[in-house]
């Protein structure tokens, strides 16, 4: 109580400093501090929505149109329906297969006849409404059948990978298509930053356990057994070091920069498989830029909101923009069932198989190994 005087002196002369105020002084204090809170969360929006404007138009879109202009006329010209030949006796696993691209690639390939088509997805009741969907719209359907993957769980993905060996002696094209973008900084069930966890590291496993079933389908006559994974132009998008392999240290770094370092670690983790295992086609793709759920993380700031409008808008009228997951799935289902001696085993393709050579990072060979041993050591620390 000895300290009551003072503290009341201090109340009082902030008090009458504040009713001196003319901003203030028609105001309640609840009243001035619920306006100042407001102001100033608004300057943040602005702020965070004018610096994600810069790093993405300058690491993400420029680098885009630049390829897309230095690629006129080299684009393939590519029909699914007219240009997929049969796909018959093939086993696909397409992850990420309940929405968006997967979905799509899905719909392109089930309509050439494969033997079956896995479609990994967490959630049954998405993955169930995505397979009806599928067969509505491709009546001549090959079987579709669900396989339980959650990629930001080891036990989940090392489950997925048993029950597929268990029911398949073969797989023949493994499609790394999920993933997630501009997340909030969390981790997996594992501890990696969670865009890292999924995009690369989930992925690394799933295709490290499919080996195996992989590299016996490639001795049978007449194989052609395939890993594509999903990158992006946005692999422009990183820190200083290309890759963080801290993943504690990167709940510092700016969301778009951790999600640029995962998709890089996508094409550098493609090209190691190219060379580590050179009887499997392995190559990396930037599908193109696509408004689909990948953007919902930007829709809560209410500026980048209204500037993911105004760019959808423009994005019509932009090479390598696509108004829908038809567009946006023509690129990972050209890399998964163009003629092999078309394709560049480890290559980097932009829409539609343009072969790309990628940022500076995606062509460093020491980040290269280092992502592999990386991984590799891991992955064995798990267990795998």
């Amino acid at each position: 109580m000895a300290d009551f005087p003072r503290q009341a002196l201090a109340e009082d002369e902030t008090r009458r400093h504040s009713d001196s105020n003319p901003l203030t002084r028609h105001f309640p204090s609840s009243e001035r501090n619920s306006s100042l809170a407001t102001v100033l969360y608004v300057l943040r929006q602005i702020v965070d929505s004018l610096a994600t404007a810069w790093l993405l138009g300058y690491s993400f879109i420029v680098p885009q149109l630049q390829a897309q202009i230095t690629s006129i006329g080299m684009s393939k010209s590519f029909d699914p329906a007219r240009d997929i030949g049969s796909l018959e006796g093939k086993i696909i696993l397409v992850t990420g297969g309940n929405a968006g691209l997967g979905k799509q690639t899905i719909a392109y390939l089930a309509a050439h006849n494969p033997t079956r088509i896995y479609l990994g997805a967490r959630t049954a009741s998405k993955a169930q409404d995505a397979i009806t969907s599928i067969k509505s719209s491709v009546p001549s359907s090959c079987e579709i059948v669900h396989l339980p993957l959650d990629l930001t769980s080891f036990s989940s993905i090392a489950d997925a990978a048993q029950t597929l060996k268990r029911q398949e002696s073969r797989l023949d094209v493994l499609i790394n298509n999920a993933g997630i973008m501009a997340s909030p900084y969390s981790t997996t069930k594992e501890g990696y930053e969670i865009q890292f966890g999924t995009n690369h590291m989930g992925h690394a496993l799933l295709t490290k356990l499919l080996l195996p079933i992989m590299l016996e389908t490639a001795k049978k006559p007449g194989a052609d057994v395939r890993i594509v994974s999903l990158s992006s132009m946005g692999h422009y998008i990183t820190g200083k070091k290309g890759i963080e392999f801290d993943q504690a240290a990167l709940e510092k770094e700016n969301t778009w920069r951790r999600y640029g370092s995962s998709k890089l670690a996508n094409i550098l983790f493609a090209r190691s498989l190219a060379i580590e295992y050179p009887s499997i086609t392995s190559v990396s793709l930037h599908p193109g830029v696509i408004l689909t759920d990948l953007f919902s993380n930007m829709r809560t700031n209410v500026f980048l909101k209204m500037g993911l409008w105004i760019y959808g808008l423009l994005a019509f009228f932009l090479p390598g923009h696509y108004k829908s997951p038809e567009g946006g799935a023509l690129n990972s289902t050209w890399c998964a069932t163009v003629e092999r001696s078309k394709l560049e085993n480890g290559a980097f393709y932009t829409p539609v198989g343009v072969n790309n050579k990628g940022s500076g990072w995606a062509r460093d060979e020491g980040l290269r190994k280092k992502l592999w041993e990386w991984t590799e050591g891991e992955l064995e620390k798990h267990g795998y």
